[in-house]
């Protein structure tokens, strides 16, 4: 099993400026900007290659959780790590952390599901995305 506080556990890392706008008087990040900075790490995994989307496809968000360990501050910048933990028929398991100055700050996982526009269903992922999705999944540095 992967330890999820780790950064080496994951395979897709970005990083991302901290706004004036992200915090609160005393200059934290405050909750809602932890979302913001996961959602541009699940856009580096899911987005990286839009061409793997089946036609008329999008990939939405079924369930989302966030535990939040410890502060982020301004100025600075956030590491956000991502992997996948789990590849379904038609979903994702997308595990994430936010660090910064290498401490863990939040460790979030959410579930992905690729959904056809025109029939309002999920589709299943194609064997193509399944791969690439495979070669995003989280390492065990243990």
């Amino acid at each position: 099993m992967a330890d999820l506080r780790n950064i080496a556990s994951y395979p897709v890392v970005i990083e991302e400026k901290v706004r004036l706008s992200d915090t609160d008087r005393q200059g934290h990040v405050n909750n809602v900007s932890f979302s913001f900075f996961l959602e541009a790490g699940r856009a580096a995994i899911v987005l990286a290659d839009e061409t793997l989307l089946e036609p008329d496809c999008f990939f939405v968000i079924v369930t989302t959780s966030i535990d939040f360990l410890g502060e982020l501050n301004y100025p600075g910048v956030i590491t956000v790590a991502n992997g996948i933990e789990r590849i379904g028929s038609s979903s994702l398991t997308v595990r994430q952390a936010l660090f910064q100055h290498g401490k863990c700050a939040s460790l979030s996982v959410s579930t992905m599901a690729q959904v056809n526009i025109l029939q309002k269903r999920a589709q299943p992922l194609s064997d193509r995305c399944r791969a690439y999705f495979a070669e995003r999944m989280l390492t065990d540095v243990s």
